[in-house]
């Protein structure tokens, strides 16, 4: 990565927000959306499952997502922020538009 293309967001952020935006994504669409492999999708996602902060619910043979709005960030800098008024900050954008990351 060149120092250039650096983010403010972690993968796990990304796929957060991804996961808030469309709670059907399937870990192809997430990893294509993030720009990482599918597998670092579903270890994010057990990450995230793992620690409360999203909730994994079967629904047929896909998986549905919800963000436990309620959760806080972990950094002691941000712990003040939930994760609803974060994923609701970020959703304001465009989705139609291409960003860069």
């Amino acid at each position: 990565m060149s120092r250039d293309a650096w983010t403010f967001l972690s993968n796990h952020g990304h796929v957060l927000v991804a996961l808030a935006r469309d709670p059907d994504a399937r870990t192809r669409d997430l990893a294509d959306a993030v720009g990482i492999t599918e597998r670092a999708v579903q270890q994010i996602i057990a990450d995230l499952v793992g620690h409360g902060y999203v909730q994994k619910d079967k629904v047929g043979r896909r998986n549905r997502y919800q963000v436990t709005r309620g959760a806080h960030f972990r950094h002691d800098l941000e712990a003040g922020v939930t994760l609803g008024s974060f994923v609701d900050l970020v959703g304001r954008s465009d989705t139609g538009t291409k960003r860069n990351s």
